[in-house]
């Protein structure tokens, strides 16, 4: 892969993993929607979709492609994105917490939101909020995702539960920086130092490669 592309790949995945491994080195346990979570995720990998599957779908050769070739494909790739996080099920991820340490706090917030609340196993349903969700566990990587049991769901309820759960666990619980993090983050500056690299060597195949790619 020539340095163009290969940074290109690059950039948008080393950004993210070490946003992750700030996320995971934090004191207090971090909150996320399940769409921002998909988004990110979405917008990580995007380098990769550049310089793998989109590039195939040019009707023309990579270097006779202008930018609105680009421009128009990156457009697809952004609502097809957008379609996926809006149709997907309510979902929270709380980075930072083990699975009894949630409990713990979920417990108390579904009382004070909805006092006939109904745990079943790691299943729990708030009928006021028209929320039902079970708790997925993830050790290896010291998170816990909120997830959706059925369908429909009230999203002001999801939304409600996420700011209460979100200050009681900033207020009450402190978590050690997660080991998963220095991987993360071992991973995103190792991409950094080969950017730079290829920058310091390569610049004029850097600059070559983005003036044919947003030409228009």
């Amino acid at each position: 892969m020539d340095p163009f592309r290969l940074c290109v790949a690059m950039l948008p995945l080393a950004v993210y993993l070490l946003m992750l491994a700030a996320i995971n080195f934090a004191r207090r346990p971090v909150v996320v929607t399940g769409a921002r979570d998909m988004a990110g995720l979405g917008l990580a990998v995007i380098g990769l979709l550049i310089v793998g599957p989109i590039e195939l779908l040019l009707p023309v050769l990579p270097s006779e492609a202008s930018g609105y070739y680009w421009l128009l494909l990156l457009l697809i790739y952004g609502l097809i994105l957008t379609l996926g996080v809006l149709l997907s099920a309510p979902r929270l991820v709380v980075y930072n917490v083990s699975l009894d340490q949630l409990r713990t706090v979920l417990s108390e917030v579904v009382t004070e939101l909805d006092s006939e609340a109904r745990w079943a196993g790691s299943s729990v349903a708030l009928p006021r909020l028209h929320v039902e969700l079970h708790l997925d566990d993830n050790p290896t990587t010291r998170n816990v995702s909120l997830v959706a049991t059925s369908a429909p769901q009230s999203y002001s309820g999801w939304r409600e539960l996420e700011k209460a759960l979100r200050a009681r666990l900033r207020a009450t619980v402190e978590s050690s920086p997660n080991a998963c993090g220095l991987v993360v983050l071992f991973a995103s500056l190792a991409m950094a130092v080969r950017m730079g690299w290829i920058f310091y060597h390569h610049p004029r195949e850097i600059t070559q490669g983005f003036a044919e790619m947003l030409r228009f």
